[in-house]
């Protein structure tokens, strides 16, 4: 009895997950339990519920077959009465629909629910029903979808309205027949039905413009009666306005500066909102500031948040405007809700005076105990900003950093704080001793493998720059004693590259080494040993190439190149340097004090497309894609054929993607392909076609090429045209007509290969001088060239742009000088610089490019020419 009273004491505190240590072989033993005759409808709940958990939070996956018996099982639950149990089968069938087989036997009952009287069952009825039901069947139900999107009962219409959006994504033609109800339904007295109805309405008009003016405008003029639907109608005035000129933009604008004096503060927000995201001036913000700065005094938190998130996001572009309100903010910093306080504190730090941060950081640290790693890392970007904007307050700064680094913490704030003291040590000279110290510092505590490891690559790259090389290499040695395998391999490559940059430090850096080629681990001793050949063979290019300036070819590339050449040439050599390296990560500008959501991880263009190539017969033995360029437009943005032209650029091939769009609802469009015109050398090897293009789906044609032997033969322009069957189509319902159609073309302007497409940019290194020189043995092209430009500064980006060089390439003022490096199609490295002055009125260039191959570096001169 004491176990059992123990037991309900721990229930009545909270006690334990109940469901938590659920197995799927007894849920399946228990799910036979639906067959019995009567329905135990509180046995079978409590069972569903336990299925409903599995499938959300549970580790253990249903297979296909699994699935399907319990699916089935729980079709019997039909025969039950009960509202709980019935609404929980239609829960489950929605979750199983994906996993489970036949599941659209289930279709009839739940169109009788969906029809019948039972209110309570018709909502999820119709729920369930949409997500199962294929588009061939759905037309069979759309009589019933009609009526129930003006249904009287408003639980029933948002429902059909609600799974109408989600059907856009699959069948939009199909919705777009119901648009005609869901217009009738925006007037409805209900505030959730008006706007799930205005969502249905807008989404139909999606790709007509004209159409989705007039509705914004005519609702504009009327007064809905649901704030959601107001707020979707800014969001969308907003949108029109943007895409507007000057002048066709004032009648949205005047429309959102209106619902500033709405009576709902949710829509008073959206529109300070869309006015902060929209305007360019900040003569225009004085209204939305004004609301903002009102809510910043509110009584509810919830809008003082909004307020003072809106305004701190506001510092970015005007933060004059912000600083009329930095009295309301002021206040705010003794907010009880931490978030807010926050908030304001860095929009304060972000629009005030020099003299005030030693203040404000002192607000700081009065509350940084109590606030989560989520405000933590606004406060840690703030600062980081600071550092920017005022590099004489680097040390207060710093020293508030690791302070800040020291504390408790999880990953995602302790990396945000290495972040900023990293842009701190690369930004600020005066900064790198300071900020080197405090990383040595960290790392002899950091409990994160991947923050040592990128720490201690920081200190291999900066390190050697420093006055005192030598003080940073205790710590990174350290690692390579205390740390666990991957941090011993990363303190291996950061000392290797003291000794590369500092060949004075060469001989204790070859003692580490050695000792470092006796570790247990195979990766440490591998790299120990092979950074020692390199640095003992005393060869500066090998230093250069293999610890310096390594290149990173793309890991996801990388690996498919692998697979397909172990598939197809596994005895001949694998040549990496045809791998495109990875992009170097673009620095965006980050909103201020702005939580920012956790965003996909970047991918390249060649990854993008990857997939997509695999349709095109023998495209794995030509080689993985050295380059894959920017999309090029071949049509008008308004015309009836939309084409788009993307160039992937392989060793000896070349591969033109053509992207076709057929915005006609009254035409289905068969046998698409593309007649090209290549220039002279070029072989066209195959076509892959589009077979159906349907309106507003998008297909691709691809063709492949091999490049002529002669690189200057590969520059030139290909011309083309694209060549099709015509079946007009109702354009209710998207049905062809019968009959085989009529042949038809279509002019597309032309596609041009120039150097820029099959060259890969190098990011130059601050030793280009000795590479440059390095290469006086290779063969170079010289000549001197009158270009049409005025402005030397233009002249410059134009050669860049031709030679597909980047334009942080360009340097000088008078003067401009190009200094570019990079790898021509099949790993042939180039470097190129070039020289421009204006004089009487002209631009002059003397451009010299190096390359082992003669014939490389004059089609680079001919690029030009």
């Amino acid at each position: 009895m004491s176990s059992f009273r123990r037991d309900k004491k721990e229930e009545e505190e909270g006690g334990g997950n109940p469901f938590q240590n659920l197995d799927k072989t007894t849920l399946l033993q228990e799910a036979r339990y639906f067959n019995e005759t009567p329905v135990n409808h509180r046995k079978c709940t409590l069972i569903l519920t336990k299925i409903l958990y599995l499938l959300n939070h549970g580790d253990q996956e249903l297979t296909t077959q699994e699935a399907t018996e319990i699916f089935f099982a729980t079709t019997k639950l039909f025969q039950s009465k009960d509202v709980v149990l019935r609404r929980l089968v239609y829960l489950l069938i929605k979750e199983l629909s994906s996993q489970a087989q036949d599941v659209i036997i289930v279709t009839s009952s739940l169109t009788k629910d969906m029809t019948g009287k039972e209110d309570l069952y018709r909502a999820a009825a119709i729920r369930a029903l949409c997500s199962i039901t294929d588009s061939t069947m759905l037309q069979a139900i759309e009589r019933y979808m009609k009526q129930a999107i003006v249904d009287k009962n408003p639980a029933v219409s948002s429902a059909a309205l609600v799974s109408a959006l989600h059907l856009s994504a699959t069948v939009p033609d199909l919705v777009r027949r119901w648009a005609n109800e869901a217009q009738e339904a925006i007037m409805s007295d209900n505030m959730m039905v008006s706007y799930h109805a205005l969502g249905v309405v807008v989404g139909s008009r999606r790709n007509d413009r004209l159409s989705t003016v007039k509705l914004i405008t005519k609702l504009a003029k009327s007064s809905l009666r649901t704030p959601y639907g107001v707020c979707l109608l800014i969001r969308h005035a907003a949108k029109l306005a943007e895409e507007d000129g000057n002048d066709a933009s004032d009648v949205y604008i005047d429309f959102i500066e209106s619902c500033l004096r709405h009576k709902s503060e949710i829509v008073v927000y959206e529109a300070a909102h869309a006015i902060v995201n929209l305007r360019k001036s900040a003569r225009d913000l004085a209204q939305a500031v004004s609301v903002l700065q009102i809510f910043c005094g509110s009584s509810k938190a919830t809008l003082r948040l909004a307020g003072a998130r809106t305004l701190a996001k506001l510092t970015a572009k005007h933060p004059n405007a912000v600083a009329a309100c930095a009295v309301d903010l002021e206040n705010l910093i003794s907010d009880p809700n931490r978030s807010v306080a926050t908030l304001a504190v860095t929009t304060l730090l972000a629009t005030g005076a020099e003299s005030s941060i030693d203040r404000l950081m002192k607000q700081i640290s009065t509350f940084m105990s109590e606030i989560s790693d989520e405000f933590k890392i606004v406060v840690v970007r703030a600062i980081k900003r600071l550092c920017t904007k005022y590099p004489r307050k680097h040390q207060s700064l710093a020293a508030f950093l690791a302070g800040m680094l020291r504390d408790e913490g999880g990953l995602e704030y302790k990396t945000a704080i290495a972040d900023a003291i990293i842009a701190l040590v690369e930004e600020n000279p005066d900064a790198k001793e300071t900020g080197l110290a405090h990383l040595c510092e960290f790392i002899e505590d950091c409990e994160h493998t991947s923050l040592a490891v990128r720490i201690l690559h920081v200190l291999g790259r900066e390190g050697p720059k420093a006055r005192q090389p030598s003080r940073y290499i205790r710590f990174i040695y350290n690692r390579v004693i205390l740390e666990s395998g991957p941090v011993r391999a990363a303190a291996v490559s950061a000392v290797a590259r003291f000794g590369a940059a500092r060949p004075e430090l060469m001989p204790n850096i070859s003692v580490l080494l050695a000792r470092c080629t006796v570790d247990d681990d195979d990766e440490v001793r591998d790299r120990a040993i092979y950074y020692s050949a390199i640095l003992e063979s005393g060869d500066k290019d090998l230093v250069d190439e293999y610890i310096l300036n390594v290149p990173k070819p793309n890991p996801v590339l990388l690996e498919k190149a692998l697979r397909d050449h172990i598939a197809n040439t596994p005895n001949s050599p694998f040549d990496i340097d045809t791998i495109p390296v990875l992009a170097e990560a673009v620095e965006v500008k980050e909103t201020p004090a702005e939580i920012e959501q956790r965003k996909p991880a970047a991918v390249s263009r060649e990854e993008q497309y990857a997939d997509q190539l695999n349709v095109i017969p023998g495209i794995e033995k030509i080689g993985p894609p050295f380059k894959t360029c920017e999309t090029v437009d071949l049509t008008e943005a308004e015309t009836e054929y939309r084409i788009r032209c993307v160039k992937h650029v392989f060793a000896r091939h070349l591969v033109l993607q053509f992207e076709c769009l057929n915005t006609l609802s009254d035409q289905l469009l068969e046998k698409v392909h593309v007649r090209l015109e290549p220039p002279a050398g070029y072989q066209l090897l195959g076509e892959v076609a589009c077979n159906e293009l349907p309106y507003d789906k998008q297909g691709s044609v691809f063709l492949l090429l091999q490049f002529p032997d002669n690189p200057m033969e590969t520059l030139g322009s290909f011309g083309a045209t694209l060549e099709f069957n015509v079946r007009d189509c109702d354009p209710t319902t998207g049905e062809p007509e019968p009959g085989e159609g009529y042949a038809d073309s279509y002019p597309l302007e032309e596609v041009t290969i120039g150097c820029a497409e099959q060259m890969r940019a190098k990011a130059m290194t601050d030793d280009w001088e000795a590479t440059w020189e390095r290469a006086a043995s290779a063969a170079e092209a010289c000549d001197t060239f009158g270009l049409s430009q005025n402005d030397v500064g233009e002249a410059a980006a134009t050669v860049c742009e031709y030679l597909g060089w980047p334009k942080s390439s360009i340097s000088g003022d008078a003067v401009k000088e190009i200094r570019g490096g990079g790898m021509w199609r099949g790993g042939v490295p180039v470097l190129v610089r070039a020289k421009l002055a204006a004089a009487g009125g002209a631009v002059t260039m003397q451009l010299t490019a190096r390359s082992p191959r003669e014939d490389i570096a004059t089609v680079l001169l001919a690029a030009i020419g």
